[in-house]
């Protein structure tokens, strides 16, 4: 065992972890494949690329290269192609490219002017089914044209309710539509069309005749956005049908092998985003009613465990061979696990050690599977998973070398109680070279949502403020996912209340460490978490300094004014402000906040759609008319989700502004 004394992680390590993402297997079983993302530190362009493990017992190898990005993986049926998206001749416009697994060049296959949202092979590899956005006519006019280009936009017509979305900006009048593609020639049918529905998730039948997707065709969607059914559509065109189900949020439908039942995700109901998604399964048919495989389990079907150095998307339900069982990713205590249901539904776990399952993807015959798991220590590697031993085995050893070095300081997870006496989750980190007899000043986390939950899973940030000497602490608060519809509904109309209860009851727990100093107590969050830093600094004196991000402080304004439009309203007694404004005003951290003593810095995107940043801006005017010490740090360009996918130097830059704020008042 080396002796070399570890080092401390640093800011500046962002520019040196490789993220895996989208691992697959081919339908042999014999080949894995999966994208691996960099950042180059003088251009700080984001590059991935795809790279390939003989199975079972081969190295890695990159087989694509380039300054580009190279992302979602897809084998044909046959195994002998690997389709995926890339922008190698255009940064800003990717294709689908045909890669031949013999290692030949790969050929562009598309030339699509928008967005290439989800694409899947069809049965007999002969076709793809594309989800595709287009450019709206006006813009690829003015893109042809170099002086309208560098003139921009004149101005914006806006006729829809959702006109914009955080990332990726003013939404194009065009809708998300369903495309199929010849394979062998290149051909592109639209299956779906029109300027008011959108389509989305869909899936072939095993026949390749039909296609299933999911819709909202109500008059106006986007003021009935529950409203989400399940449709048919033949390959060959021609008329829509509808599937029969419960009224409620859908998504990745999927047909069974025998092309007789779907299975989806979704809740029933509108406007009770408090619910676990669960598993159902419909007849394909249309001649019987849904049925929730799932509802008798208290858990939530997603894939959601929050962290700083990727996504976990939500793979579709997986059905077995033989069409008795499906698979499918749960989150629950503060782990993303993978579990399979009987139609019967009963339920048992497929992998469920601590830590994340992100996409995974089985061989033909389902012998072996292939998935992305990241845990505390690491950021994530893609594992196989023989299904008759249940034995894993690790297949990329991405970030070794640089986890080897550092020393990340050691992790705690405990159950508490919270204010109400329910048992809570939470985990704490000391920093690295911890002395249990000395004293430690202290940052508590409060995560976003607010329905998701913090977990066992890498956080850059945290592990960055344990080595500048902090103790690290975070929990789940009711109002997240993965406790249960209890746990989670505790907050419905009613923010700041059981869930600010359950974080000071969880301050106070580790008040009691003989090695925190109270006096020495910092609290930063960012988004839900944002607000709940307002609303502390609103409620109590009990934090020497405060970090508040990208932040909700004054729900009467953030109305209409996010990427969520009105629909946050369904979370505060689903009727607007102007119905019942003293409840908006009741839970908005605006309305305490000249109770405010806290020194607290103010971090927003200029971008940001989903939490507007006059929302920071209010908070920032308001600590400096009271006198109370602040700044704010604006970051341009940069969207919702700067901590996250954000350019790197802002990135880098965000962190340091938190640390230099917990420097001045936390040990000056």
């Amino acid at each position: 065992m080396s002796t070399k004394k570890r080092r401390l992680l640093s800011s500046h390590d962002l520019y040196l972890f490789h993220l895996i993402s989208q691992p697959q297997i081919s339908p042999r079983g014999d080949l894995a494949v999966y994208c691996e993302h960099s950042v180059n530190e003088k251009t700080e362009k984001k590059y991935s690329h795809l790279w390939a493990v003989p199975l079972p017992d081969g190295e890695p190898r990159q087989i694509t290269y380039g300054k580009q990005a190279d992302t979602n993986p897809r084998f044909s049926p046959d195994g002998k192609i690997i389709a995926f998206l890339s922008n190698r001749e255009d940064e800003k416009q990717a294709q689908i490219y045909l890669l031949p697994t013999d290692w030949g060049e790969a050929r562009r296959l598309t030339d699509l002017k928008g967005e290439i949202e989800q694409f899947t092979w069809s049965p007999d590899g002969a076709h793809l089914l594309l989800q595709f956005r287009a450019k709206d006519p006006e813009q690829i006019e003015r893109e042809k044209d170099e002086e309208k280009k560098k003139l921009g936009v004149v101005c914006r017509e806006i006729d829809r309710v959702f006109y914009k979305e955080d990332g990726v900006g003013y939404l194009p009048h065009e809708r998300r539509h369903l495309l199929v593609i010849d394979v062998e020639h290149g051909e592109v049918r639209q299956l779906t069309e029109g300027h008011v529905f959108d389509e989305w998730d869909p899936a072939w039948s095993p026949d390749g005749k039909e296609i299933v997707f999911c819709s909202n065709h109500m008059d106006d969607p986007d003021l009935d956005p529950d409203a989400i059914d399940l449709f048919l559509i033949p390959v060959s065109g021609g008329k829509i049908k509808r599937l029969p189900s419960p009224v409620g949020p859908k998504s990745n439908p999927s047909f069974s092998p025998d092309g007789s039942s779907i299975a989806y995700y979704g809740h029933e109901g509108r406007a009770e985003g408090w619910k676990n998604t669960r598993l159902w399964v419909v007849p394909a048919n249309g001649k019987g009613e849904a049925r929730c495989i799932t509802c008798e389990y208290d858990f939530d079907v997603s894939s959601w465990t929050i962290n700083d150095m990727g996504s976990l998307p939500q793979v579709a339900p997986t059905w077995s061979k033989d069409g008795k069982e499906i698979y499918f990713q749960v989150a629950y205590h503060g782990n993303t696990v993978l579990k399979r249901a009987s139609l019967n539904g009963d339920v048992s776990d497929v992998i469920s050690r601590d830590g994340v399952v992100g996409v995974f993807s089985f061989d033909q015959k389902q012998e072996q599977l292939v998935y992305f798991h990241g845990d505390m220590k690491d950021p994530g590697q893609v594992f196989l998973h023989d299904m008759a031993t249940e034995g894993d085995q690790q297949l990329t050893r991405v970030n070794a070398e640089l986890l080897e070095e550092i020393d990340l300081g050691q992790i705690e997870e405990v159950w508490f109680k919270g204010a109400a006496e329910n048992d809570l989750q939470g985990w704490i980190i000391t920093p690295p070279g911890f002395d249990p007899s000395k004293k430690y000043p202290s940052v508590l986390e409060v995560h976003g949502g607010p329905r998701v939950q913090y977990g066992n899973f890498f956080m850059h940030e945290f592990y960055y403020l344990a080595s500048q000497g902090y103790v690290v602490y975070f929990c789940n608060p009711r109002g997240g996912q993965g406790y249960g519809e209890e746990h989670s509904k505790a907050i419905w109309n009613d923010w700041g209340g059981a869930d600010y209860a359950d974080l000071m009851a969880w301050v106070d727990y580790v008040a009691k460490r003989p090695y925190i100093d109270t006096e020495r107590m910092g609290v930063t969050g960012g988004s839900y978490g944002g607000y709940m830093t307002n609303w502390i600094i609103g409620h109590t004196d009990s934090f020497a300094a405060a970090v508040t991000q990208r932040s909700v402080s004054n729900l009467i304004s953030m109305y209409g004014s996010s990427d969520f439009n009105w629909a946050f309203q369904e979370e505060f007694g689903n009727v607007p402000p102007w119905e019942d404004v003293e409840n908006y005003w009741r839970q908005s951290p605006i309305k305490y906040i000249g109770n405010a003593v806290t020194p607290t810095l103010v971090i927003h995107s200029e971008n940001d759609m989903r939490c507007p940043i006059e929302q920071g801006e209010q908070v920032f005017v308001a600590l400096k008319r009271l006198g109370v010490d602040t700044k704010m740090v604006r970051f341009p360009d940069e969207p919702h989700g700067l901590s996250r996918g954000g350019r790197t130097d802002r990135r880098i830059a965000r962190l340091e502004h938190m640390s230099g704020w917990f420097e001045r008042y936390l040990k000056g």
